[in-house]
């Protein structure tokens, strides 16, 4: 994720008053310094319970809840099959972050991370059947999101990771390759409609972008441009660059079913050859 703020500030304003975080900078908190995981893990809980009180929540609630296993949770067949044994549909619902970068150095990060339990919660999916992997976490940042029940990925799957069922992909500001080498994994009329997107919108990266450059090095972005639902998540002025561009994305089986089998047969894999500042940390050979 991009965090191109040396120092700033979020001011919050609710009813004419200023909240106890209305000055936030980045902590001072060194990678020598161990990291208190309790303290951490406190902070991040505020900020959960000050999102809530925004305006804004209401409607990303929303768009959640229209998005997650409630909304497409595939039926149970057989009475109970499928289902765990405390009988929650959702169980089958799995999440994946990656990008999210080093929350305790960054307000942003640490804003994002309080949104990433927020969405678990309102969609019940349970913290351990979300992974989580960004490789500048540092030991102490791993030890505060296994503390919280995250599954903290031990590899750099560089976005590469098949949906075998319903998927939350949790992307906020990733770079273009992370997005483009999710979709590429996934490219097929069965995959595709597993995968809900929570990240920057397609539709903005393509009006960003050079069309050249797009289809030559992000080819499966161009792609699904034309064949994604996007719902656009709103971000009030004080949290840009943190919420910022962010919509909800999905595949609907219809559309997908409707295009010629030539679309699905063997992608390629993405390999940026024409990228010499890929936004995205490759995994080491």
């Amino acid at each position: 994720m991009s965090d191109n703020e040396e120092r700033w500030q979020v001011v919050r304003r609710r009813k004419g008053r200023k909240s106890e975080t209305s000055q936030v900078s980045p902590d001072s908190t060194s990678p020598q310094e161990p990291l208190d995981v309790r303290s951490m893990i406190n902070r991040i809980r505020v900020l959960m319970c000050e999102i809530r009180c925004e305006d804004f929540w209401g409607k990303w609630r929303e768009q959640f809840l229209n998005s997650g296993p409630s909304a497409v949770s595939p039926p149970a067949k057989d009475g109970d099959a499928g289902r765990h044994d405390d009988g929650e549909a959702s169980q089958l619902w799995e999440c994946v972050c990656y990008g999210l970068g080093s929350f305790s150095s960054s307000v942003s990060s640490r804003y994002q991370l309080a949104m990433l339990l927020l969405l678990l919660d309102t969609i019940q999916i349970a913290v351990r059947d979300c992974s989580i992997y960004d490789p500048v976490f540092t030991s102490g940042e791993i030890n505060v999101l296994r503390e919280l029940g995250l599954t903290v990925l031990t590899e750099n799957e560089e976005g590469k990771r098949l949906a075998t069922r319903p998927t939350v992909f949790y992307l906020m500001h990733c770079g273009k390759a992370l997005y483009n080498n999710l979709l590429w994994k996934n490219w097929s009329k069965q995959c595709l409609p597993l995968i809900k997107i929570i990240g920057n919108s397609f539709d903005n990266i393509k009006q960003r972008s050079l069309a050249r450059h797009l289809k030559q090095d992000y080819s499966y972005i161009s792609q699904a441009v034309c064949l994604c639902q996007e719902r656009q998540l709103p971000c009030p002025s004080d949290m840009n660059g943190i919420f910022n561009d962010t919509a909800v994305i999905t595949f609907e089986a219809n559309v997908l079913d409707s295009l010629p089998q030539s679309t699905w047969e063997d992608p390629p894999e993405p390999e940026y050859q024409h990228c010499p500042k890929l936004e995205i940390i490759r995994r080491e050979n």
